[in-house]
C-alpha cells in the first residue's frame, strides 16, 4: 500500500465525516438559527443549507403550531371554593432567532406562567362564573400568555379549559339544583300546555256559540220571511174571498138569506145544548121570513077558498 493510497483514503474518510456538518437539509416548517463561534449570524431555510464545519453551529426551530398540556392544577374561586382545572395551550414560532436566544425551555416556563395566570384568573370569579364563563377565561388566559410569550418569539395562538371538576359536595348540590331546575321546567310547559289547551277549547266553544247564534238568527230570519210571505198570501187569499162572497152576496135577496138563517136556526136545533143565545137583531133578521111565511099562507087561504 502506497502513501498516496493512504492519503486519499484519509482524504475520503475526513470527507464522509465533515460533509454531514457542513450540508444541511432544511425542510419548508423548520428553521435553523446559526451561532458562528457563538455569536448569533441569523437564521437559514428552508432548503439545501451550508455551514462551515466546526465554525458555524446550527439550532432546529420547528415553525409548526404545538400544543402544550398542562396538567390539573387545583384553584381557589373568589367564593373561596376549591375546583380542578386542565387545558391545553397551543402556540407557534413566529421569530425562530427569540425562541432559540431569549428562552431556554419554553414549555417549561410556559407551563409555569399558565399555572400561575390560571390561579390569577380564576381567583377572580366565583364559582358559578367559572362554569358558565369558560370561553371568557379561554380568552383571559390567551391574552395574558400572549403578553408574556411575544419578547420569547412566540404566539399562543388559543387556549382550552379541557374539565373544570368542582368539589363532590358541590357536584351533589348542582345536580340537585339540575333535578330541581328541569322539574320547574317540566311544570311549567305542563301549566302552559294545559293554558293553550284551555285558550283553545274555549275559542272553539267560542267560535261555535258563534256559529250557533248565526244559524238560528238566520233560521229566525228566514221563518219570519216564510211566516211574512205566508201572512200576505193568507191575507191576500181571504180578501180575495172576501171579493167573492161579496160579489155574491150582491146578487142575494132577502129570502135567500131567510133560508140561510133557516138553516143556521136548524143546525141549532140539532145541538145538544140546551141554552141558546139570540142577538137582538134576531127579530129583524126573521122578520123577513116571517112576512114571506105569512104571504105564502094567504095565498094557499085563497086557494082553498075559491
Amino acid at each position: 500500500m502506497t502513501t498516496g493510497t493512504i492519503c486519499f483514503g484519509f482524504l475520503v474518510l475526513l470527507i464522509l465525516i465533515i460533509a454531514p456538518m457542513a450540508i444541511k437539509i432544511v425542510r419548508e416548517y423548520e428553521r435553523l438559527v446559526i451561532f458562528r463561534f457563538g455569536r448569533c449570524v441569523g437564521e437559514r431555510g428552508p432548503g439545501l443549507v451550508f455551514l462551515i464545519p466546526f465554525v458555524e453551529v446550527p439550532v432546529k426551530v420547528d415553525l409548526r403550531e404545538q400544543y402544550l398540556e398542562i396538567p390539573r392544577q387545583t384553584c381557589i374561586t373568589k367564593d373561596n371554593a376549591p375546583i380542578d382545572v386542565d387545558f391545553l395551550v397551543y402556540w407557534r414560532v413566529v421569530n425562530a432567532t427569540d425562541s432559540v436566544i431569549q428562552v431556554r425551555n419554553f414549555a417549561g416556563a410556559s407551563q409555569g406562567i399558565a399555572t400561575t395566570t390560571l390561579r390569577a384568573v380564576i381567583g377572580d370569579i366565583q364559582l358559578d362564573d367559572v362554569l358558565a364563563r369558560r370561553e371568557e377565561i379561554n380568552r383571559i388566559l390567551r391574552t395574558k400568555l400572549d403578553e408574556v410569550t411575544e419578547r420569547w418569539g412566540v404566539k399562543v395562538t388559543s387556549v382550552e379549559i379541557r374539565e373544570i371538576l368542582p368539589p363532590r359536595e358541590v357536584q351533589e348540590a348542582m345536580i340537585r339544583q339540575l333535578s330541581a331546575e328541569r322539574t320547574r321546567r317540566a311544570m311549567v310547559t305542563e301549566a302552559d300546555g294545559k293554558r293553550e289547551s284551555a285558550i283553545k277549547v274555549a275559542e272553539g266553544e267560542k267560535q261555535a256559540a258563534i256559529l250557533k247564534a248565526e244559524g238560528q238568527r238566520q233560521a229566525l230570519i228566514l221563518t219570519a220571511e216564510g211566516e211574512r210571505q205566508a201572512a200576505i198570501l193568507k191575507a191576500e187569499g181571504f180578501s180575495l174571498a172576501l171579493q167573492k162572497i161579496f160579489e155574491v152576496a150582491k146578487t142575494i135577496d132577502a129570502k135567500t138569506m131567510s133560508l140561510q138563517y133557516l138553516e143556521a136556526l136548524k143546525a141549532l136545533g140539532q145541538s145538544p145544548a140546551t141554552k141558546f143565545i139570540f142577538p137582538m137583531e134576531f127579530s129583524s133578521l126573521i122578520k123577513p121570513f116571517v112576512q114571506f111565511t105569512g104571504e105564502s099562507m094567504s095565498s094557499e087561504e085563497k086557494a082553498q077558498g075559491s
